[in-house]
């Protein structure tokens, strides 16, 4: 019975090539969009499970609020590791890791260096802790000398061009030599450690010794002892505020108590989050990297749910809207004694023969496309053909969405009544005209929802890009490691100054993109008290900072040589003066100190306010914000005049070689580091793009079989019409207004899903769009216009067609 289906099925999808392969190719469509996505979102739930026991592995964090700012931060105070490794008995093990940025690397006998973009100090355990593999040195010793360093695979075969790294020394910034106690192997790619290239021992780190509980610099790990419930340790872990912040903080405020302090509205809070919860649910100030967010895991999954369901709603439909031309088929095999379940086994076998074939061609769209698909969402994802699971999954994938796409034609089919289609009259009594009608508005309304998501990604994206933030960011180029030039820098940057096309310069680590942050808490002159603490981000800057970057001073004034006194002035933004309850005509003049409690505490006088820039991402609020004159310059913005910038970069380039020779030319455009921040965003508005347009391409397969089909049974009608006098533009609005009726019905229903669902999408940024009217018609429209297009081709076709030979169709 089972060879004999499997017979008929081919026959039967052979005598109908056009319907087999619109079928076919819809739900390959669907099956390869869903097998790429999947593959993302697996590898995205899959972060950080590398790690050896990384289940019982947990990151502490520490929830601060003081001086009026709120900061959930993923680092922690230096002695926090020692403290729970001894007095915690839940605690297996502890590590830290502090990050540090670029290094400058040279072999000691070469004049050049390279850079390795990030790096970071850790503690001589980590290789241990977290299972790294070694392939040159030993996990439990590689770091426990002071100056020693561990490189991964890539970097050692940088310096070293693969003879071994082992026991050789390297120059780090010009200055340290360190010595290569160990290579690990590249660290992978979906883990919170894939940036990192250089780990140097926490041993030679001086601050890593630090008493301080106010420092939160040190990215803490605890290792659980097996089966101990994380939440069992909420409140041992909350005890260390009472037992060692406090005493801390009564350093800076003697006498002060917890009651106070809480009384206050200040509090300090520790926490964890699960080492594999970190890439989806942590977005904390300050992450070892860029961390993505589950609600895009959500709705990538929502769209290859989607493409699947519509693939599987073209089947249906088509299948449904053929089966007239198998009505007395079905009839001659009730008559002769065919079962319902031999009818149903017949046509589930026909899907199961579509479901294979398009598995097939899915599988061909996807290894194509995985290269493109890698380029856009950021990924290096292969195809697990090697993995039995992998093929296990596809296979039955296949069986079952044949099953869920053939059921309702196989008992549709199944139910015709022998007498009336042999008869003739089956047209009347097949029926499933509004199953159709309902699959075909799913269908376009998973395509406006999809339209309105791209069109509001894309209109945020727009936003932020276009945004006024505050400072100039079109037109400066990021000069890095400054600091090689010594002594020189000031020359170098008056140099760069000169140049023609170079309209102006300042020397500063701190910007507005990614690059340092420090926090501290400040006093007015004569206030010790706490509860008057005003929180504030401070950098340290050189006189050309403002006007270099364009930054409006609103109050008071710029920071001017001419004034001997500021090299202690202080300028700051209005979220700080909001925070100190003042007019910015009260502030300015006044003194304020972040070294409370200290004999030589420095105060610096408020010389300026300036209007509030983003220094932050726009999902955040902006900060209360702080400057001051200070060398702490590893980095220069110049801010290039319009023109050809690669002459001008050219010659830049030439000032920096005749200054620092032997030293790596690197720099970026400011604007280029900007849009990085938001690379999630972007990629997921490329992925929306892909995606709705895959949706659209199944949706149109269907609706054009479904035309095609339509425009058949009406033949005679068509003719009919023409005899008697009906023109073509009449004919093809008849045709085409019984689909655009559904889709219209699509779009009422999909538009306010939409708009819900975007809605709660913009919510995680502080500073976004209003979803516009426009939008929500532009994929209307949209829909409808894809729509008519696909049904007026069929529709124009029949309507030409030669009346005389319609009049003679059976």
């Amino acid at each position: 019975m089972i060879k004999n289906h499997f017979k008929i099925a081919w026959r039967s999808l052979k005598k109908q090539p056009f319907i087999t392969s619109l079928n076919v190719f819809g739900l390959a469509i669907g099956m390869a969009g869903a097998i790429l996505i999947t593959l993302y979102v697996y590898d995205e739930l899959n972060f950080d499970t590398i790690f050896a026991d990384s289940e019982r592995i947990y990151r502490v964090n520490a929830d601060v609020k003081f001086g009026g700012a709120v900061m959930n931060m993923a680092e922690t105070p230096p002695p926090m590791a020692s403290v729970l490794e001894t007095d915690f008995e839940q605690v297996e093990k502890v590590t830290r890791i502090r990050n540090w940025g670029g290094l400058l690397i040279s072999r000691k006998d070469s004049k050049s260096n390279g850079k390795e973009e990030r790096s970071a100090y850790v503690d001589p355990n980590f290789f241990d802790f977290f299972g790294l593999k070694f392939i040159e040195g030993n996990a439990q010793k590689a770091l426990d000398n002071n100056n020693a360093l561990v490189l991964t695979e890539s970097s050692a075969y940088k310096y070293f061009k693969g003879s071994e790294a082992l026991g050789k020394t390297l120059r780090l910034n010009n200055e340290d030599i360190y010595t290569v106690a160990g290579v690990v192997e590249d660290m992978p790619k979906n883990s919170l450690l894939r940036e990192h290239t250089v780990f140097m021992s926490m041993l030679g780190f001086e601050d890593s010794r630090s008493q301080d509980w106010g420092s939160h610099n040190y990215f803490t790990f605890i290792k659980m002892v097996p089966d101990y419930p994380i939440d069992n340790f909420k409140e041992p872990l909350q005890s260390l505020f009472r037992s060692y912040t406090l005493p801390s903080v009564q350093r800076y405020f003697p006498g002060i108590t917890e009651e106070a302090f809480l009384a206050s509205g200040n509090y300090v809070r520790y926490n964890t989050t699960p080492l594999q919860d970190i890439h989806l649910h942590s977005n904390r100030h300050v992450e070892l990297s860029q961390n993505g967010r589950i609600e895009n895991i959500y709705i990538l999954a929502s769209i290859g749910l989607f493409l699947l369901i519509l693939a599987s709603v073209n089947f249906m439909n088509l299948s449904t809207a053929h089966s007239l031309k198998r009505a007395k088929e079905v009839g001659i095999r009730k008559t002769l004694g065919s079962k319902k379940k031999g009818l149903v086994g017949q046509f589930l076998t026909e899907a199961g023969l579509v479901s294979f074939a398009s598995l097939l061609v899915a599988l061909l769209v996807a290894v194509i496309a995985l290269p493109y698909f890698n380029e856009i969402a950021g990924k290096e994802i292969a195809m697990p053909f090697g993995n039995p699971v992998f093929w296990l999954l596809l296979l039955l994938g296949s069986v079952v969405l044949g099953l869920l796409s053939g059921w309702y034609p196989a008992f549709f089919m199944s139910r015709f009544k022998p007498v009336k289609v042999l008869k003739g009259s089956g047209e009347q009594h097949i029926g499933g005209g509004r199953v159709r009608s309902a699959l075909v508005v799913t269908q376009f309304a998973i395509s406006v929802f999809l339209i309105v998501g791209t069109l509001v990604i894309y209109r945020q994206l727009q936003f932020i890009q276009g945004k006024d933030l505050g400072y100039s960011k079109e037109q400066v180029l990021v000069l890095n490691d400054v600091f090689t030039l010594g002594g020189q820098k000031l020359a170098f940057k008056e140099r760069i100054k000169s140049l023609s096309s170079v309209e102006n310069a300042t020397l500063s680590s701190y910007l507005p993109t990614p690059s340092n942050r420090s926090d501290n808490s400040y006093f007015e002159e004569g206030i010790t008290d706490q509860e008057y603490a005003v929180q504030m981000q401070r950098w340290f800057v050189d006189y050309d900072y403002a006007s270099t970057l364009d930054l409006t001073v609103v109050a008071g004034r710029d920071f001017n040589r001419d004034f001997p006194t500021d090299s202690l002035a202080m300028i700051i933004n209005e979220s700080a003066l909001a925070k100190m309850g003042q007019s910015a005509d009260e502030v300015l003049g006044k003194r304020f100190s972040s070294n409370i409690g200290d004999e030589n505490a420095v105060f610096y006088t408020v010389v300026g306010v300036v209007r509030n820039f983003h220094f932050e991402t726009l999902r955040d609020e902006i900060g209360a914000w702080n400057m001051i004159i200070g060398d702490f310059s590893n980095s220069m913005a110049i801010k290039l005049k319009p023109g050809e910038f690669s002459s001008s970069i050219a010659q830049i380039e030439s000032v920096w070689e005749e200054m620092a020779p032997g030293q790596s030319f690197n720099y970026y455009f400011m604007d280029e580091s900007f849009n990085d921040t938001y690379q999630t965003e972007q990629r997921l508005g490329h992925i929306f793009i892909v995606f709705t347009t895959l949706s659209i391409i199944i949706a149109c397969l269907g609706l054009f079989g479904l035309a095609a089909f339509n425009a058949q049974k009406r033949t005679k009608e068509i003719g009919v019409r023409k005899v008697l006098g009906a023109s073509v533009a009449q004919i093809t609005y008849k045709l085409t207004l019984d689909f655009l009726k559904l889709v219209g019905l699509a779009v009422v229903f999909a538009l306010p899903l939409g708009w819900y669902a975007m809605n709660r999408w913009l919510e995680d940024f502080s500073y976004r769009i209003d979803i516009p009217w426009w939008v929500l018609v532009v994929a209307a429209v949209s829909a409808i216009f894809i729509s008519v297009v696909t049904v007026g081709f069929q529709s124009i076709k029949a309507a030409i067609s030669d009346p005389v030979k319609s009049l003679r169709t059976e």
